[in-house]
């Protein structure tokens, strides 16, 4: 327990004493962390935003007009029955056209000169989760048109492709820019630590010289880089918040009006918790790579 306290407490006097150096390895830690949150936080919003609208994604089974009634019954069973379908619904030629003038009163008057009504009968099919991808929606499209009854199948996926082609580009852009700020860390973070390092070559000496491990020499400064991390992943988070909230305002009664606010949520505890983590790696990793290459720091 007592190495324990003196470890502990020879880090904090490492931090106490290089205050300027120290101030530079927290702000960079928490520059590099808090750029790669901003792409992890637009990422993960985006990623929520697309599994709402996937919720919504409907197919419309357009049907046969000389489909009978026991036709029409019998293709509903058909579908119903494919792993694909989570539920459908009926819309017939009658209800089609009511539906028509209700959302599109103004060109209603464009059905009026054809005589019979021209829209065909319809099922409504929501798909289930695990089959809500493009792919697996062109597959089932495909396959759903050859069977007799169905005239046409309808679905829009190029949204949902164009999205998830954007949060590809984010990702990759967050763990490209998050690898080079994170190198950029560990090396300020590492010559924080080496300057503390030579400036006690001394007193390592004299400690190794009277019988002190490398283990006991090195741990001050490995729980050094440490802090230093974590301090820094903390003050990221902080920030992240800070220009959250900072949005969330700008963002205002429009964004209430749209219904995109709501949308919009921080890290979760585990994803915080996780950032806080990282920075403490990053630390951790600059005070590994400071050992390595000070001689006076080997047994």
């Amino acid at each position: 327990m007592r190495q324990i306290a003196y470890l502990v407490r020879e880090a904090v006097t490492n931090i106490r004493i290089n205050r300027t150096t120290t101030l530079i390895a927290v702000a960079t830690t928490a520059f590099t962390l808090a750029c790669f949150g901003v792409f992890l936080l637009l990422y993960l919003n985006l990623k929520g935003m697309a599994r709402s609208l996937q919720d919504d994604i409907k197919a419309i089974v357009y049907l046969n007009d000389g489909l009978t009634a026991q036709g029409v019954s019998d293709l509903q069973s058909r579908i119903k029955a494919d792993q694909e379908v989570a539920s459908l619904s009926y819309v017939s030629k009658e209800q089609a056209l009511a539906d028509f003038r209700t959302q599109f009163p103004s060109e209603s008057h464009l059905l009026q000169g054809l005589g019979e009504n021209p829209l065909p009968a319809s099922f409504v099919v929501t798909l289930s989760p695990k089959f809500r991808s493009s792919e697996a929606v062109r597959r089932w499209a495909e396959r759903l048109r050859a069977v007799p009854g169905v005239a046409h199948v309808q679905y829009s996926r190029e949204w949902i492709e164009n999205l998830a082609t954007v949060l590809g580009y984010i990702e990759l852009a967050a763990v490209a820019v998050g690898t080079i700020l994170s190198v950029a860390s560990v090396t300020i973070i590492a010559s924080t630590i080496r300057l503390t390092l030579y400036a006690r070559r001394d007193e390592i000496e004299i400690m190794r010289l009277i019988g002190a491990t490398g283990s006991f020499i090195k741990i001050p400064y490995l729980l050094e880089g440490a802090a230093l991390g974590a301090l820094g992943g903390a003050l990221a988070l902080m920030l992240l918040k800070s220009g959250f909230e900072f949005f969330k305002l700008q963002l205002g009664a429009p964004g209430r009006f749209l219904g995109i606010e709501s949308g919009f949520g921080f890290f979760p505890a585990r994803i915080s918790l996780l950032m806080v983590l990282a920075g403490l790696l990053l630390g951790s990793a600059g005070s590994f790579v400071s050992l390595i290459e000070f001689k006076g720091a080997k047994p």
